[in-house]
């Protein structure tokens, strides 16, 4: 038995993803622990290219038990929708091969109305939500306001818990925001719409997972965003509400009392970021926009530009030791070829004083980027699979950035496509 996180160094749109769905091969059961539909892994195979939201990455490997777990939050009609795509390009999603924890939270539609109002009333202050009502329904999640997908198969206890919590809603909803409240009604027949189609997938994960260690099986825990959007070590408070660590990853599945053996740290060859906070190593205008282009940096789940410039070392270095990485995937390194030279962000500048740790969050805006050059590549790498056919230059890139991490790079990624891989 082997248990493996795959997990996210940076801000996230990492590669996550498409690394899951490369290995998950070597898994018997790959698991979803923390996060929503807020995020996206981008996955390019044989079945064509996929934004996955809250189904795990390994669905499209034939005999993988996909599980959503319990510190994940699921939007029901989201859900739905995500399934029904998959199923319209061939996939095949049962009750065998997608399993949900029935302490798994409902995001109901009064969660989205109320990050927008709250993203509204920041104005210029906003933390840059996706507005899928993560942030509301982690908080009522903590105040124990929250509906369980468990729930779902109690008509009559649902009914009674959700009017409960429906009232104390709408006094925030009508008083603080000046909304319309919603109807008790209206939020069952959403539940019964499409909850009823997910109650068959609804399982005791915990006991489910319990009997798949007892029996040997391997798994694998995919997380979403990455380490810097981490609620307690990411840059607070422009975070996401849940803990992307793979240290939670077994708390957040369904199995607090087991560990995980491996940790792959994914990282991007240049810096991304979606949303608002310190970035400290961003590009603007023409460079920057080059290179968004390039490599085709939109949200997946949002359809925003990211935010982007040349790999921050700093931030991935605390990265690597905050997820406890034993190794490394470095993915995109096509998208630098072309570069007459490739910059990297090597330190911070701070109060006058250069430093290699990455600083507290309240400070961090003041922290200024000391770059350094490498001599580029001029040619086309995408086709490489064996590490020794990579351009000098490109190597010494990898083995620059493997250095100043601490941690082996194991895969290095060039191109969207599954086998566009290098193992090192």
């Amino acid at each position: 038995m082997s248990n493996c996180a795959v997990v996210g160094i940076n801000w996230g749109d990492e590669g996550k993803g498409r690394m899951v769905d490369l290995i998950a091969k070597d898994y018997d059961i790959v698991i979803r622990y923390q996060g929503g539909n807020n995020a996206g892994h981008t996955i390019v195979n044989e079945y064509g290219k996929f934004a996955l939201h809250l189904i795990p990455s390994g669905i499209f490997s034939e005999g993988v038990v996909n599980v959503l777990g319990n510190g994940v939050v699921i939007d029901l009609e989201d859900l739905c929708r995500e399934i029904d795509n998959l199923r319209a390009h061939g996939i095949r999603i049962t009750p065998e091969n997608l399993k949900i924890s029935e302490r798994a939270t409902i995001v109901f539609p009064f969660h989205r109305a109320l990050d927008g109002l709250e993203e509204a009333r920041l104005k210029d202050q906003k933390y840059g939500s996706t507005l899928r009502g993560i942030a509301p329904v982690y908080s009522d999640k903590y105040q124990k306001k929250t509906v369980m997908l468990g729930e779902l198969l109690y008509p009559e206890h649902l009914k009674a818990h959700l009017a409960t919590i429906l009232e104390w809603k709408n006094l925030i909803i009508h008083n603080v925001y000046g909304a319309e409240p919603y109807k008790l009604e209206d939020m069952l027949a959403w539940c019964e719409e499409f909850g009823g189609k997910l109650r068959p997938f609804l399982c005791d994960v915990p006991k489910y997972l319990y009997e798949a260690e007892k029996a040997g099986k391997n798994i694998m825990f995919e997380a979403q965003l990455g380490a810097l959007r981490d609620i307690d070590f990411g840059i607070y408070p422009y975070t996401s509400s849940s803990s992307s660590i793979a240290g939670y990853a077994c708390v957040g599945a369904g199995m607090p009392g087991s560990h995980v053996d491996r940790t792959v740290g994914i990282v991007k060859a240049y810096s991304t970021c979606v949303g608002e906070g310190p970035f400290t190593a961003e590009w603007f205008g023409e460079k920057a926009e080059n290179l968004r282009e390039k490599g085709g940096e939109y949200g997946a789940s949002t359809g925003r530009p990211r935010r982007v410039g040349p790999i921050d070392l700093v931030a991935t270095r605390y990265g690597c030791r905050i997820q406890g990485a034993t190794e490394v995937a470095l993915t995109k390194l096509d998208v630098l070829s072309g570069m007459k030279e490739v910059p990297l962000c090597v330190q911070y500048e701070l109060n006058g004083a250069l430093t290699d740790d990455f600083p507290f969050p309240a400070i961090l805006p003041e922290a200024k980027p000391v770059f350094r050059t490498m001599p580029g590549w001029n040619c086309d790498i995408s086709g490489v699979r064996r590490y020794e056919d990579l351009p000098k230059e490109a190597r010494d890139y990898v083995e620059t950035v493997e250095k100043a991490i601490g941690c082996h790079i194991s895969y290095v990624s060039v191109g969207a496509e599954r086998e566009a891989i290098i193992t090192r």
